[in-house]
């Protein structure tokens, strides 16, 4: 029987519900990451030890080279710790040439114009080779706004070797700290990613009507793969947690005859060091382990398939190599002091499509407008000696990386001070002049940065993702004949 029309005899509409402004959106915290203190309390200790030593000397002009090297321990946090430590010595390595290119550049000449065009050309290579590799955040950002100082620092060409010296020492410095944790906790990482999974998996289990819980478990249990991929040699302990994430991958997939308490009794057994906890065997769980041994033996594409002819990076490397190369000349034009930061900002909006680095955009103009307001806030107590200014910088590093995962713009609001912070290093400046450079350049590298993103199209990436939903669409017709 049909209901009963309202009684006013006018048919009953509904009003859509209104969606966020996108700037609102973009403006929205998230959740910290469960290991947030790991990369802050990193970096920190790992800048700690060379900048005290410094400032100890009388020599604190020369921060920047050994940050260069410290910033590595941002890196690879998420990797297993066999993975980490590969991963690093190539960050520190990638580091040590972005620098030495800047110095050498630096050194033979002093037109801002050429400067900008090595950095805009850097930074496309420094954000290809990231992406390539994934090596995770912060990507290619560090690499890019230091090589860029780098440039505009004056420099002898005879200064170059100590100067790279010093990165690398730090570089080193940075590589001991981040594996520092593998002697307390050999197989962290892979066990907090399969907990990760578990437990996003337990809530989608117990709200499974949600899309946004099936979408967080899905990519859980995704990074938890990749983690034991990198794992290298099977341990016993790293056979049972592929086991609990194929019991994940089956609760996903069946969430209403899986149990959440059980999902997160396993995650909370993977606490500290103690045994892995061993799920009984399930049918198929074999034939899905042997699929993970499988993709193991084939491996990874090599670094040239990934960034070579035909490449769905190259689009993003012209894009980036334009929006930096607009932004500097845009500042220099506008009688910037520093047009490495309008650089820097467009370097840092490129995402995978247009509506995210515009998202990106707006986080990183509002993030740094307050940012400098930071600055103005503190750089009286920071100007009080070289001691200050070292400790302010140790401060905004560590709430930098502490905000960041919960959105960039809050990250920005200590990334932002620190970067004018370290400018005064070699010498006090006038807090007027910098604070009123670094908006101006923010201001034009996130607009012309966001014009790069619109003119230059990226169509190779639009076709390897319909050639991969095809081959998806094919691997699944073939399972379900055989089958059948």
């Amino acid at each position: 029987m049909s209901s009963a029309p309202p009684s006013d005899g006018h048919a009953r509409t509904t009003t859509p519900r209104a969606r966020p402004l996108p700037l609102l959106g973009a403006l929205r915290p998230k959740r910290p990451s469960d290991i947030w203190f790991k990369p802050a309390t990193s970096v920190v200790v790992a800048a700690a030890a060379p900048n005290l030593t410094l400032c100890a000397l009388g020599r604190l002009d020369l921060a920047m080279y050994t940050m260069a090297g410290s910033f590595s321990a941002l890196y690879g946090h998420t990797l297993p710790y066999a993975a980490r430590a590969r991963a690093l010595g190539w960050v520190v390595l990638g580091m040590a040439a972005s620098v030495g290119v800047a110095l050498v550049t630096a050194s033979l000449t002093h037109s801002a114009v050429v400067f900008v065009a090595v950095g805009s050309l850097l930074a496309a290579v420094q954000k290809v080779l990231c992406d390539a590799t994934r090596i995770g955040p912060p990507g290619h950002l560090i690499f890019t706004f230091l090589g860029a100082a780098c440039l505009f620092a004056p420099q002898r060409l005879g200064q170059v070797p100590g100067h790279l010296a010093l990165t690398l020492a730090a570089g080193a410095v940075a590589w001991i700290v981040a594996m520092a944790p593998a002697v307390v906790r050999p197989h962290g990482p892979e066990r907090r990613a399969t907990a990760r999974a578990l437990n996003a998996v337990a809530a989608h289990v117990e709200h499974p009507d949600r899309t946004h819980t099936r979408h967080a478990a899905g990519a859980a249990v995704h990074a938890a793969w990749q983690s034991l991929l990198a794992t290298g040699a099977r341990t016993a302990g790293r056979r049972a947690m592929e086991r609990l994430v194929v019991r994940a991958e089956v609760a996903l997939a069946a969430p209403d005859q899986a149990d959440a308490a059980q999902l997160r009794t396993w995650a909370a057994g993977l606490r500290g060091t103690s045994a892995v906890p061993r799920p009984e065997r399930i049918a198929g769980m074999d034939d899905e382990l042997l699929g993970i041994e499988a993709e193991r033996a084939v491996g990874a594409p090599s670094l040239w398939r990934r960034v070579g002819p035909g490449s769905p990076l190259l689009p993003v490397a012209l894009r980036t190599a334009v929006g930096c190369a607009l932004a500097g000349y845009a500042a220099l034009a506008l009688g910037s002091g520093r047009p490495y930061w309008a650089l820097v900002t467009a370097a840092s909006l490129y995402q995978a499509n247009v509506t995210l680095t515009w998202s990106r955009g707006v986080q990183r103009v509002v993030g740094n407008v307050l940012g400098v307001l930071v600055f103005a806030a503190v750089v009286p107590l920071a100007h009080l000696g070289q001691l200050g200014l070292v400790l302010f910088c140790l401060a905004f590093s560590f709430g930098a990386e502490a905000l960041m995962p919960c959105g960039y713009w809050l990250g920005s609001l200590c990334v932002t001070p620190m970067a004018l912070l370290v400018t005064e290093f070699a010498r006090l400046q006038e807090p007027g002049e910098l604070i009123t450079d670094r908006v101006v350049d923010t201001l034009v590298g996130a607009l012309l940065g966001v014009v790069a993103a619109v003119a230059v199209t990226n169509r190779r990436a639009g076709r390897h993702i319909e050639r991969a939903l095809g081959r998806v669409e094919a691997a699944r017709t073939a399972a379900e004949a055989a089958l059948a």
